[in-house]
């Protein structure tokens, strides 16, 4: 007997490794799951919650697995037939590739789904593509690209936060002419950019791009034109070393008071503090729209919690789920990881974020564009030479045909 998770090819003869890799049974009947999470970070917060869930279930135990280069680790470990029970991981290209190709359990006829914000929940589903039925996944941490600010400095200048791509170049202005670095850049790591990319692309792209790009329909040049212009706008405002810093370095720099905008997320704000207990931060979303009505908070699946079709024991799993979904849980990973939920009724309460608390209350999301990328396409890399360069057409037409070669691939 095979079993076909399209690309992916396991043989009834791997079955020992299943049993070896993944939860089990004991003598005394008690039941073994393990948790694969992609989020090193997150270790010692899963294992508090594993260890009260233990507590409450002594008949389940679960191991937790997060190892380096956590995506690779799983892909090999797919292709040797040996997935863990339960995957905690990134609401990416990844996620959609094992939803389409049945390597998750569908969740549908569950009640998990029941108190999670349906913004996510589509976004998932987006992943997943149009032609896949069901719910593969729990949408549970989110992220969200912002714009974080030095609260002492806007003040001082008198700045008023923006609602639109006007007002917040204005900003920029007004803080350039008092001899101040308008916006903290990052760019010696590529990946950085990609707030900015991201933050912009979510309300000038169509939503639906990655689709009508496979489709034949879209284009990097023609739908991605008036974003790459307002990055290459940016980059006069930075400091004059946009290429020379790191993400390390810019938090610490803008910590200790280089810089009065940067755009970042959710993520960059613990290292900021830490470099600097005493800064006053506030956060708003990227305004890259002229209509300010029309600006929406870009936010992601930081964490889609979900089950292997393979494992043994669904409902253990699903009873560890279901743990995660508690409010008090949910609330205790969202405040020791600084994230935001996308449990109903769960909101981030750190004074920080109240700028852009309004969208998560009214729903007013959008999602990272590049989420829906070909794995492996490698865009953060493409956008860095396209800023380097500034070459606008040029660098939007490698991307294209980057994407043409990844799908490919």
């Amino acid at each position: 007997m095979k079993k076909h998770y399209g690309k992916f090819l396991v043989t009834a003869g791997t079955a020992a490794a299943v049993l070896a890799g993944c939860g089990g049974g004991s003598d005394d009947g008690s039941v073994t799951l393990e948790l694969f999470s992609n989020k090193s970070e997150s270790i010692d917060t899963y294992q508090a919650l594993i260890e009260q869930f233990e507590e409450e279930n002594p008949d389940i135990n679960v191991e937790l697995e997060a190892p380096p280069e956590a995506e690779t680790v799983l892909r090999t470990r797919l292709t040797k037939n040996d997935m863990p029970d339960i995957l905690s991981i990134g609401g990416n290209a990844t996620y959609g590739e094992f939803a389409r190709e049945g390597v998750l359990r569908d969740l549908s006829d569950t009640d998990l789904l029941a108190n999670v914000q349906s913004s996510y929940v589509d976004m998932l589903g987006q992943l997943a593509g149009s032609e896949t039925e069901g719910s593969f996944g729990v949408p549970y941490a989110t992220n969200a690209n912002h714009v974080i600010y030095n609260k002492s400095k806007v003040e001082e200048l008198g700045i008023e936060i923006p609602q639109t791509w006007d007002e917040f170049i204005a900003a920029l202005e007004t803080a350039q002419e008092a001899g101040e670095v308008p916006l903290y850049l990052t760019l010696q790591e590529a990946w950085t950019g990609m707030a900015i990319w991201n933050g912009i692309a979510g309300n000038v792209v169509p939503e639906d791009f990655a689709e009508m790009k496979n489709n034949g329909e879209a284009s990097f040049v023609e739908d991605y034109d008036e974003v790459a212009d307002k990055m290459l706008q940016l980059l006069d405002y930075g400091h004059d070393d946009n290429f020379g810093i790191g993400y390390g370095d810019g938090n610490s720099a803008f910590a200790n008071g280089e810089g009065v905008f940067y755009i970042q997320g959710n993520w960059a704000i613990p290292e900021i503090r830490e470099a600097n207990s005493d800064v006053e931060l506030g956060t708003f979303t990227l305004p890259s729209s002229n209509n300010a009505e029309e600006n929406e908070l870009v936010s992601g699946v930081d964490v889609a919690l979900a089950i292997s079709e393979t494992t043994e024991h669904p409902e253990e799993a699903e009873k560890f789920l279901s743990f995660m979904l508690e409010q008090e849980v949910a609330e205790q990973y969202m405040n020791e990881q600084s994230a935001f939920s996308a449990v109903e009724g769960v909101y981030q309460e750190d004074e920080v974020f109240e700028g852009i608390r309004e969208y998560f209350e009214n729903d007013r999301l959008t999602s990272f564009q590049d989420h829906y990328y070909p794995a492996g396409m490698g865009v953060e890399n493409l956008v860095l030479d396209m800023l380097i360069n500034g070459n606008k057409t040029e660098g939007l037409e490698v991307i294209d045909s980057e994407w043409e070669a990844a799908q490919n691939r």
